[in-house]
């Protein structure tokens, strides 16, 4: 519990209020995270805000423009978030002044933790009625639903009803009627409520720290697009690495993207729903051109949130300001010796298409190899375009991996031009960097695929590189490991130590080897198939060189045994005795050949 003094008259006890537990996250992200940058979007200067449960302490100082009142049950979390608010209110919504309206209230967190243990329990519908009240006409609620079917528990190790820590007050899922289950149900419960739902985010990887929010209704349309296969894919392989999963929840997610059931499956959702000023505007439509398609988290102070928003002709990128000290266009990395984000970039459309690494991953599981080359080739080909005189590649291009590059048509175009190569690399290079990448997540994935089960990573890069037209070999491959160990050292601020050790790490990955990232049982397993099935060749290959031995040495010793048995033969011995006379005359004759030899030839020399 904390000891912090509260700034006089900001904080009302209306009762029931927990002395003794605290709500706030210990996980949270650089300015508040995407959750924290759709809030500031949401709120005009001036704009009266209730922020109902606990949040990040970053998501109050995006919203210092705005007059913010904080309900909490917890009075040590009062105390903490006193100074960032204009007025807070310990104790649950039944303690709310009444009459009071805002013009935007964000629950976050659900509406779960807003309800104090200690007070008047008002259940779910009963707490979403309180901040309904509060809502002015006009006026909009940002609300937070978990998903009881959503990807993080699909993957957790441990099941959803057999929580037991500390924060399970209660346990939620889909037996339980009086909270809803899934979109529909929660919009049925707002308009009912008196609101109208305007729009929708689906949050990854986790509910409680979004990483990526992206409107679910586009996630249901555009399953094919690239940007949203980036996303859902960096978001979930990055949100889960240090715990352990079931399943690749990276691949599950992309999986229900392509499927149409990404929105489905998000960890939980973001709904804002609009209390119309009268009640003729209930019934009409809500336009979302101004709310932003896609929210994602950079992972750097400094940067801010990345933003897709509408565009007039498609969407485009959008950086949302940021309260840090360095300012959205400073440098977040230490060093820049092999490679940065360039903020800047970020202003200009979001390019159409799908993306290569799936479409690469399609056709290798399908044993596809016209695609396969064409894919490649087309690759290889574009990459060679963005060479200059010298046959190197600068900027964006040069990090142009098949993981941030999208396909229209004929068309190959960077999806995200941030990421920039400080100094410019040699094409072939660059093509194999690109392979290598995508070989080694081929093989330690486990992904079928049409070539043989004993080529190495850098093999099958080779193999790669063969496809795409380009004749590459091992000692570029190297050079393509080595460089990307470098570019991932600046990116993720490794010292000179760390960047050797990570360039023997990526040097020594096998197709044996799980992939990076989260440990999952099913990926590990299929290790252990790949460990296994590589032991069981070496292990017949050893026995074969053995048998071969074991033959090898049964015919030596039958030889021997022939040669002993032959050279105590009567007939070996009178051949013997007739050869050796010969074979000594044969050697005179050579010794008297080469004698006369060297006393002719002084005598020819003074003739000539």
């Amino acid at each position: 519990m904390t000891t912090k003094t509260a700034p006089a008259g900001r904080i009302t006890l209306p009762g029931g209020e927990m002395l003794a537990w605290s709500d706030l996250p210990q996980e949270r992200l650089s300015d508040g995270g995407p959750l924290a940058a759709l809030a500031a979007r949401l709120v005009s200067p001036g704009a009266r805000v209730l922020v109902a449960g606990p949040h990040d302490p970053a998501l109050l100082d995006q919203l210092a423009h705005a007059e913010v009142t904080c309900l909490l049950r917890s009075h040590p979390d009062a105390v903490a978030l006193a100074e960032r608010a204009t007025h807070v209110v310990v104790g649950g919504p039944a303690g709310l002044p009444a009459g009071e309206t805002y013009d935007l209230v964000i629950a976050g967190a659900g509406l779960d933790p807003v309800e104090s243990v200690e007070g008047i329990r008002l259940g779910w519908d009963g707490v979403l009625a309180r901040l309904v009240d509060t809502v002015r006409p006009g006026g909009a609620l940002l609300l937070r639903l978990d998903n009881p079917l959503g990807l993080h528990r699909l993957v957790d190790t441990t099941p959803w009803y057999a929580g037991r820590d500390d924060a399970a007050w209660v346990i939620g899922g889909v037996l339980d009627r009086a909270h809803p289950a899934n979109r529909d149900q929660l919009r049925e419960r707002l308009t009912a409520a008196g609101l109208r739902p305007a729009a929708c985010w689906a949050a990854y990887p986790d509910v409680n720290t979004p990483t990526a929010l992206l409107d679910a209704d586009h996630l249901d349309r555009d399953t094919g697009s690239g940007l949203f296969d980036a996303v859902l894919h960096g978001a979930c392989a990055g949100g889960f690495t240090s715990a352990t999963v079931l399943q690749d929840p990276a691949r599950l997610a992309v999986d229900a993207l392509h499927a149409g059931r990404a929105a489905d499956l998000a960890p939980g959702w973001l709904m804002l729903a609009q209390r119309p000023a009268s009640s003729a505007d209930l019934t009409a439509p809500a336009t979302d051109r101004d709310l932003p398609v896609a929210l994602m988290q950079t992972g750097r102070p400094g940067i801010g949130v990345l933003e897709v928003l509408h565009g007039p002709s498609g969407w485009r990128w959008g950086l949302t300001a940021t309260t840090g000290p360095n300012g959205p266009g400073a440098a977040p990395f230490a060093s820049r010796e092999a490679a940065y984000r360039d903020a800047d970039a970020l202003s200009g459309p979001v390019p159409s298409g799908r993306l290569l690494r799936t479409l690469l991953l399609d056709a290798a599981l399908r044993r596809d190899l016209a695609t396969l080359r064409t894919l490649l080739h087309g690759y290889a080909v574009w990459l060679a375009d963005q060479a200059d005189s010298a046959g190197r590649i600068a900027g964006a291009a040069a990090l142009a991996g098949t993981d941030n590059v999208v396909i229209d048509g004929e068309r190959y175009a960077v999806l995200d031009p941030s990421w920039r190569a400080t100094v410019a690399l040699p094409a072939d290079v660059v093509l194999a960097r690109g392979l290598w990448r995508f070989a080694a997540a081929l093989l330690t994935g486990g992904y079928a695929h049409p070539w043989s089960s004993t080529l190495d990573v850098a093999g099958l890069t080779v193999v790669l590189g063969g496809l795409a037209g380009n004749d590459l070999d091992r000692a570029t491959v190297d050079e393509a490991v080595e460089a990307e160990a470098a570019i991932a050292a600046a990116l993720h601020g490794l010292d000179t130590d760390g960047r050797v050790d990570l360039a023997t790490e990526l040097h020594a990955v096998a197709p044996t080897d799980p992939p990076v990232g989260s440990h999952s049982y099913q990926q590990l397993r299929e290790a252990w198939l790949r460990q296994r099935e590589e032991l069981t060749r070496l292990a017949a290959l050893t026995a074969w060189t053995e048998e071969l031995l074991t033959s090898r040495e049964r015919a030596l010793r039958r030889a021997e045994t022939t040669i002993g048995l032959l050279s105590g033969s009567i007939s070996y011995r009178v051949g013997r005795l007739a050869i050796t006379p010969a074979r000594l005359a044969k050697r005179g004759a050579r010794a008297a050949k080469r004698r006369a030899t060297a006393v002719l030839a002084p005598k020819q020399e003074e003739q000539q």
